[in-house]
This record gives C-alpha cells, structure tokens and sequence, in this order.
C-alpha cells in the first residue's frame, strides 16, 4: 500500500515538475527577447556605458568599469537565451529559483546600461542608497516575521512604524536622541501591547486589531503635530537630531564594497545584527523551536507544554519593539525631524518584504534589498531622463512578488496556523 501511495505522488509531481521547468524556460527567453527588442534593437551604434565605481564623497577609489553597450547587451541576451534553452530541454533542477534570480539580475543590468547608454552613472552610489533604503523596509519585515511565525498576522506595522517616529522625536527634542529611540521603542511596544491584547485575548480579527491600529496612529500622530509640533513657539519639539555616520575602521577603506556597506548611522549596522541575531534564534535555539511551533501546530505545542498565549503575547511584543526601532529610523536616522505620513506606507511594503522572503529574516532582508534598489533607481532613472515613467520602477518589486506568491519560483510557505486565534480545550 505504501509503495503504491509514493508511486502515485511520484506520478502525480511530474506533471508539476514539467509545467514549471517550461513556465521558467519560457520566462528565461522571454527576458533574452525583452533585452533584444526593448534595448538593442534601437540602440545607436558606439555607445559606451561608464560605471562609477566609487560613491560620491568617498575617498576610497575604485576604477570605473567602462564597456560597449551593444555587446554586452547582445552578450547578455544570449546567455538568457542558453539558460532558457537548457531549463526547456533539462532543467536546472534544484538550481532552478538560483538561475531565476540570475536572470532577474541579468534583465536589470541591461536595463540600467540602456538607460545609461552613452553617458555614465554611479553604481556605487545606486548600491549604498539602496542598503539605506532597504533599512526600514527590513526591520519592518523583522517584526512580521517575528508576528507571523507565532501565528498572529500583524499589518499594524505601519501604525507603530508612524507612531514610534512621532514619539522618538518629541522625547529626543526634550531628552537627548538616545531617550528618544527609547521611547520609539517603547511606543512600539505599546502598540503591539495593544495588538496583542485585541487579537489574543479578546480574539478580534487579527486585520480588523491591525487596521485600527494604522487608523489609529495615522490620526493622532497628524492631529498633534499640526496641533503642536508644527506650529510656531513648538518648534524645538521636533529637533531630536540624527545618529553620526560611523565610517568603520578598515572595513570602510575595502575598495567599492566598503563605502557601500560600511559608511552609514547605527541603523544599517543593526538591521544586519537583527537579521543575523533573528536567523540564529529562530532556527538554532529551543527558543526559536517553541516560537515557530506555535505558528505551526498550536495545539500540539500546548500538550507538549509550551504555553501557545504567553509565547504569542511575546511574539508579538517583540514585532512592536522592532517596528518601534524601525519607526526612530524615520527621525533619528534619516531627517531628523518628523513629518505627517513621513513612513509613506513602508510599513505595508515591510510586509510585502517579509512574504517575498518566505517568513524568513535572510529572505526579507533581501527582499527589502531589491525594494531598496529600485526605489534608489526611480531616482536615478529621474536624473538621467528616462523616457520611462518612475511609476513603472516602483511597480516592479511588486510585481516580482506577485510571481513568488503565484509560485513561479516555488510557493510561500506561511506558518500554519498564521491568523488562526488560539482557544485552549478544556478538560
């Protein structure tokens, strides 16, 4: 009986197998098609592309990396057309979602040597705006990934995210800017207190408990900032000032990476600590066992003794500390001062992040890395007048998880339990 069970699954997989391998061969030569007829087709002959390699303001020097446009689009175009005609015949197999993210990759580079074609542009520069940008939206995702594996689906992200920034600010302008991350963080907390309390205990639709939330924050924060902060005689409430830049030693000096990477405020040095810190707690300790049990099995969780509602409320918790510490970088990390509305949906984004990276911290972060680099293009894209709406720069991250979740590179894998309030039987 067993033997007939794995023979029909078998049988039942191949099918799926086979669609896949022709859906992403297909995709690979649609992309060689995309770069032959969108950029080479009309492109004029002798153009030379630059590539600044060394971001503006730094005095670590890296060559520029100058090559004929053309060719290498036409080179590129081929290698996507091999990849495309090798994943029809055989496939990659298990390398399959690596040489997708290759082609991905691939369609990019040749989109910004067309963009750029005939003239120069700073990729250092496009790379390190982009590790800024990426910050909030990976913290962001960090707090739903810490919700989430614990089964409460948290989309209040944005409403701590606004809240806490308010908040940073009026305590930094009053104390100094570390007691104003502290009390970012504790505003974070709150509300994810609140949260908590809302979906856990009184087990009100955990979207509903989010919504309000967002509704919430969005109000109060806009209502005393006109009321107060803006207003002239408030003004030195909201100037709790920014983090230095911390170039670090060595690091800084490495040729094109270290401006890159090592050159930026606490921020950026913590979000790849929490990113590093959260992987290894969630998949190397019991504790991280317990947390992603519950997501999962609840029930089962709870006859082996972990207590399902205090892990929860501490899940939860910790999602609105991390969105509270995301929330300060708006204030105290990027323009030191806070504005109405200034986290501008990148709580909802975070999100977007969190599920494109598979509810995994490694996962998100480069998910709030490609979110970072396209929002760094559509701005360098405005600089070199681009005949192509920012509009459509911004889409593409979207798009790209629009594919994942319809599981052209494999599907999502959401805890179980995700969004499903807990109810303990009684004996």
């Amino acid at each position: 009986m067993a033997t007939a069970d794995l023979a029909k699954t078998t049988i039942l997989s191949k099918p799926k197998n086979n669609v896949r391998r022709i859906v992403v061969g297909v995709l690979f030569l649609v992309v060689a098609v995309v770069i032959w007829l969108g950029f080479v087709r009309e492109l004029p002959d002798g153009l030379i592309n630059t590539y600044v390699m060394t971001p503006s303001a730094s005095d670590s020097y890296f060559p520029n990396w100058v090559f004929p446009t053309e060719i290498a689009l036409n080179i590129i175009a081929g290698i996507c057309t091999i990849m495309g005609a090798y994943q029809l015949a055989r496939g990659f197999g298990r390398f399959s979602n690596l040489m997708i993210g290759l082609a991905a990759g691939l369609l990019i580079f040749s989109f910004l040597s067309w963009a750029s074609s005939g003239g120069s542009i700073n990729l250092a520069g496009l790379l390190r705006v982009m590790v800024v940008r990426a910050v909030p939206l990976t913290l962001g995702a960090l707090s739903g990934v810490l919700c989430e594996r614990a089964g409460v689906v948290n989309i209040a992200i944005e409403g701590m995210m606004l809240m806490s920034a308010f908040v940073s600010t009026v305590f930094g302008s009053l104390t100094n800017i570390w007691g104003g991350l502290l009390a970012g963080i504790l505003a974070g907390t709150l509300m994810g207190y609140i949260h908590a309390i809302l979906s856990i205990k009184y087990k009100i639709n955990q979207i509903i408990s989010g919504t309000f939330i967002n509704i919430f924050a969005t109000g109060m924060t806009s209502f005393l900032s006109s009321r107060f902060i803006q207003k002239v005689g408030y003004q030195h409430l909201n100037e709790p000032g920014m983090f230095p830049v911390i170039q670090i030693p060595v690091l800084y000096k490495i040729p094109f990476i270290g401006p890159i990477l090592f050159g930026h405020n606490m921020y950026v040095y913590a979000m790849f600590i929490f990113v590093a810190l959260l992987t290894f707690l969630l998949y190397k300790t019991r504790w991280g066992l317990r947390l992603r049990s519950v997501g999962e099995h609840p029930r089962a969780a709870d006859t082996l003794g972990i207590n399902v509602i205090k892990t929860r409320y501490m899940a939860v918790l910790l999602g609105g500390a991390m969105a509270g510490f995301a929330g300060t970088y708006f204030t105290l990390g990027s323009v030191g001062r806070f504005d109405e509305m200034m986290t501008a949906g990148r709580g909802f984004i975070g999100l977007a992040a969190m599920i494109f990276g598979n509810w995994n911290p490694l996962g998100s972060m480069g998910a709030g890395m490609l979110f970072g680099f396209f929002d760094s293009l559509s701005t360098k894209l405005s600089i070199l007048r681009v005949a192509v709406p920012y509009e459509f720069i911004g889409m593409a991250p979207y798009l790209a998880t629009m594919i994942v979740l319809a599981g052209v590179v494999g599907k999502g894998q959401m805890p179980a339990a995700d969004g499903t309030p807990y109810e303990k039987e009684s004996l």
